[in-house]
């Protein structure tokens, strides 16, 4: 694969964040880091599979897969528990807190600013969203994170967020394109499971975001399907 792609996909429990996963070809040449107690996906998949026990497991992963022709992507499934993870084994029971606090910043950064920023390899992360109301009664939906990393956010390192979430069949009648797919299953349930690409006047709060002219008007919402994705990000860059 050319064009190595960097999306980081957010969202509430149960909106579909790991099903989205399911399409993308070629699973047995991902790396899927499950850090969620090995939780199973939803589906029958055959990806490379690494359930994640120390923090440091994902840097020997990325060691593995850059500049390895047998591997075309890293998949972490959840940042959010790998940063918890980080935070129970080697902040809490820590001696110095403030020097404990200041390397799981600098663990976040490596990852980001090193291990991502080298690999030849499409990277995925999911990520557990929490919203908040601020004074002005505006929801403010980020994902969680603690210490320095707080003030900037995790959503800064990415170029392209997208938002998982559940939406009616009727709120999407406005947003027909080629990246909405009504399914006869969709018809029968009236909703449908969907990535959000863009903010809209109802959202401003969230971290949605993307490169310009990524995603058009109409793409706003599309389904939630991590290969089509991809596909739509490698054509605009090509």
């Amino acid at each position: 694969m050319s064009h190595n792609q960097l999306i980081l996909i957010g969202g509430e429990s149960a909106t579909g964040k790991s099903a989205s996963l399911k399409d993308i070809p070629k699973q047995d040449r991902w790396i899927y880091l499950n850090t969620e107690s090995g939780k199973a996906l939803p589906f029958k998949n055959n990806f490379v599979p690494g359930i994640v026990t120390d923090p440091y497991q994902v840097n020997e992963a990325f060691d593995l897969v850059t500049g390895n022709p047998d591997y075309d992507g890293i998949i972490i499934d959840s940042l959010t528990f790998l940063m918890d993870m980080y935070e129970s084994q080697l902040v809490l029971p820590a001696k110095d807190g403030r020097q404990a606090w200041q390397e799981y910043a600098q663990y976040f950064k490596i990852l980001m600013q090193q291990l991502v920023a080298s690999t030849d390899k499409h990277v995925i992360m999911l990520a557990h969203t929490l919203s908040t109301q601020d004074a002005h009664l505006v929801d403010r939906v980020s994902v969680p994170i603690k210490g320095s990393l707080k003030n900037n956010g995790l959503e800064s390192y990415f170029s392209t967020v997208v938002a998982t979430k559940r939406m009616s069949l009727d709120d999407l009648k406005p947003y027909s394109s080629s990246l909405l797919n009504i399914t006869p299953d969709d018809q029968l349930l009236g909703f449908k499971y969907i990535f959000q690409t863009r903010l809209t006047k109802n959202t401003i709060g969230e971290r949605i975001r993307g490169p310009m002219g990524l995603f058009t008007e109409q793409e706003t919402f599309m389904d939630n399907n991590v290969a089509l994705l991809l596909d739509h990000m490698i054509k605009f860059y090509t």
